[in-house]
């Protein structure tokens, strides 16, 4: 991994952040609450999950493991009623550390060791652990947000059955 390929990796968060906060914003807080099941995790939850993943694995990304011991991972998934605002803004401060750490990988640390839950990870090993893990649950986000809305959702992509008038649109060609 180099420099350049750390701004493709920016790209692919961004983009999977994108697709959680279109999600999370046209949801109430009733909906953000909402559990399909006993046993599912509510979105809320899953955003209190990738909160604390997020301020875990890049508080002090070099130089601490990315466990932190002042993180509760199994807080994160308590059944509760959890505030709109206090979601996003913690969710908001944790995607700042994220992006404040790619930010500062350079040439000079970018072959950094870097410890998760005591194991040795190159900083690409590290980002690349984060980037499969974050859409697994931004598609459990997608998926319940679009679950709830049902009728109501609007597409974050191509809608259903538009696939002609995207490519037609895009590349200006009908397939």
């Amino acid at each position: 991994m180099n420099i350049e390929d750390i701004k493709g990796v920016r790209t692919q968060f961004e983009y999977y952040r994108t697709l959680a906060d279109k999600t999370i914003l046209i949801l109430s807080q009733d909906e953000l609450n909402h559990k399909v099941s006993d046993e599912s995790n509510s979105i809320a939850m899953i955003m209190r999950h990738i909160t604390g993943n997020l301020l875990s694995r890049f508080t002090n990304f070099f130089t601490e493991d990315g466990d932190k011991p002042w993180r509760n991972r199994d807080d994160e998934f308590q059944d509760g009623i959890y505030d709109k605002h206090e979601l996003i803004t913690n969710w908001d401060k944790a995607w700042n550390v994220l992006f404040q750490t790619l930010d500062s990988i350079t040439e000079e640390n970018i072959n950094t060791v870097v410890k998760i839950r005591n194991q040795d990870h190159t900083v690409a090993e590290a980002l690349y652990r984060q980037l499969a893990h974050y859409p697994y649950h931004i598609g459990q986000i997608v998926f319940i947000g679009k679950m709830i809305r049902n009728t109501e959702w609007q597409s974050l992509s191509i809608p259903k059955n538009m696939s002609k008038e995207y490519n037609k649109e895009v590349y200006n060609y009908t397939k």
